[in-house]
């Protein structure tokens, strides 16, 4: 299936039904989703996430129930 691009809030939704919350990687400007276990990852709030995003012109594709973080002009 092909990764389709999503709405912040639809992400943030699918994120907290799995028991993901958003993180920055330590000493970096990378953001990811995190389960908030990972000594390489800052949890930070959605506002902060959101805001990186844009800030880095990215954004969040999911397929089947997985996301990721890619540039947001990705065809």
């Amino acid at each position: 299936m092909a990764m389709e691009k999503i709405e912040f809030g639809k992400a943030k939704i699918i994120a907290e039904k799995k028991g993901l919350k958003p993180g920055k990687v330590k000493g970096t400007e990378g953001i990811q989703f995190t389960k908030g276990n990972n000594n390489r990852l800052n949890v930070i709030g959605w506002d902060e996430f959101e805001e990186l995003l844009g800030k880095r012109n990215l954004a969040i594709y999911e397929s089947a129930g997985w996301m990721k973080i890619m540039k947001a002009d990705r065809q």
